[in-house]
């Protein structure tokens, strides 16, 4: 199985400004869209795990790539 590629921060960077001008433009849904490509820090990802159950987490559309990277591919269901 190959291995998720890692966002570099510039990546992430760039992501949050494009997301941040579709907010100052009116567009809050193409902004939430956008921020949902940004990968949950692992910590956060284990805490809405957690907190507020598996199903949150899938229905959510969220970018798990790092949480995979630090917990491995079947963390959800463990």
């Amino acid at each position: 199985m190959p291995q998720a590629q890692i966002m570099t921060l510039d990546e992430k960077l760039d992501i949050s400004n494009k997301a941040l001008t579709l907010w100052e433009a009116g567009d809050n849904e193409g902004c939430r869209n956008l921020m949902k490509k940004l990968p949950i820090p692992p910590y956060l990802a284990k805490v809405l795990k957690d907190k507020m159950g598996v199903e949150i987490i899938k229905i959510g559309g969220w970018d798990l790539s790092e949480a995979e990277a630090a917990f491995g591919p079947n963390w959800l269901n463990t």
